[in-house]
């Protein structure tokens, strides 16, 4: 007995605790299933201003720059400055052998001044003869009036007149053509020793900083290399060539970018120059921007990439140009209404710098889906995250058999 009573009493423990057991999981509340929906993020169409990049390669220059040239092969005997050092209008930079060519220009300039002078000497006589024979005519056109001169004695003097106006002519005009030669051969002369003085030393035009020095004692200098170049200001410029197409499109004051990679900076510079006459040997266009004159750190020789806005489009809807698909020549978007995406087609005008206009298809409110859309078919429950939440499915839907409609275009990113 006293062990039926015990075997008893445990089975009814155990079926109090089976019971226990069934009633809490009826008590248990049902968690929320997740939402099935295609991650994206979205962002809300606004309007904006677009335009255009043109970018171009070009150069940095001094604003003041003075190159010095001698158009003639010739020794250095002393060189008192080197690149980097800061010089004066007027300081000796180097001395060069150029005796032969100071005693051409010397020879030449005598040349010419005695030409001139024998011009005027020559001019000055001539007058005098012709005015003598100028009167001449006139007294005996007046002895005439009174029977006192014949006709013949007016002819015989008026041929003297042109006589001496024919010799006067040709004789001054040979002198001229020779004071013109001595001139030209002064002229040429001055540019070769344009910047250098009297003994042969090159003087320097302007101050500023010496950026080049080709000449060194000892050595030779030509006529296909600067003797020196002087920075003469802090302000640069920026010289670049562009195309036909583009060059109608830029105006005098226009802004531009300027990005100098050497000196990791990048400018807002303003138009200054757009040459109308294109170079003859690249048919292109020469643009000279003016760039902030408190920059530091930029030097001349310096090459910069310059990018120009242009074809502006103003309070439109832009929209990022990753959101934009494509298939063949159709343009399409999504946008999140409600908790479903919806494909739509869309009209692109300009692209900016990792933007686009949106022309046709879109207004300002809507969200846009940026991340996550080609992954997404129309009508798919789509649930919006934040940051870099957003992961690819594991699956293409527009491959899922679920899937009771023809996939979107999903072939490409916008342009």
């Amino acid at each position: 007995m006293t062990k039926n009573r015990i075997l008893a009493a445990l089975l009814a423990a155990v079926l109090a605790l089976s019971l226990a057991a069934c009633g809490g999981t009826e008590d248990t509340p049902e968690e929320e299933p997740v939402n099935p929906g295609v991650a994206v993020q979205v962002q809300s169409i606004g309007a904006d201003t677009i335009y255009t990049e043109n970018t171009v390669s070009g150069q940095l220059l001094a604003e003041d720059q003075s190159t010095i040239m001698v158009a003639v092969s010739a020794k250095c005997t002393a060189v008192y400055a080197e690149a980097g050092d800061e010089v004066k209008a007027g300081d000796m930079l180097c001395t060069l052998d150029l005796g032969s060519t100071l005693a051409s220009h010397n020879a030449a300039s005598i040349s010419y001044r005695s030409s001139a002078q024998s011009y005027n000497d020559q001019s000055a006589v001539f007058e005098k003869q012709i005015a003598l024979a100028e009167k001449n005519v006139r007294d005996l056109k007046e002895l005439y009036e009174i029977g006192a001169a014949s006709q013949m004695e007016i002819d015989q003097a008026e041929l003297q007149l042109q006589s001496a106006i024919a010799q006067r002519n040709s004789t001054l005009s040979q002198l001229e053509a020779g004071m013109q030669n001595a001139l030209s051969n002064v002229e040429q002369l001055d540019t070769v020793l344009e910047n250098v003085d009297a003994r042969g030393n090159v003087i320097a035009p302007s101050s500023g900083t010496l950026v080049t020095m080709n000449a060194t004692e000892g050595g030779f200098i030509s006529n296909a290399a600067p003797v020196a170049v002087i920075d003469g200001a802090e302000q640069m410029k920026a010289v670049v060539q562009v195309s036909e197409a583009l060059v109608p499109k830029l105006s005098v004051g226009d802004k531009a970018d300027v990005s100098v990679s050497a000196a990791n900076q990048t400018l807002e510079a303003t138009i200054r120059s757009v040459e109308r006459a294109a170079n003859m040997q690249t048919r292109l266009y020469t643009v000279t921007l003016s760039l902030p004159s408190d920059t530091d750190g930029l030097l001349a020789g310096m090459f910069a990439d310059v990018t120009f806005h242009t074809d502006v489009s103003e309070n439109t809807i832009v929209v990022p140009t990753e959101a934009v698909l494509t298939r063949g020549e159709t343009q399409y978007v999504f946008v999140v209404e409600g908790d479903a995406a919806r494909y739509v087609e869309v009209t692109a005008g300009l692209t900016g710098n990792g933007v686009t206009e949106i022309l046709t298809g879109l207004t300002a409110g809507q969200q846009l889906v940026t991340v996550g859309q080609a992954y997404l078919n129309d009508g798919d429950p789509v649930r919006v995250v934040s940051g870099e939440e957003a992961p690819a499915p594991a699956e293409d839907p527009a491959e899922s058999p679920e899937s009771g409609e023809e996939a979107a275009p999903q072939d490409g990113q916008g342009e």
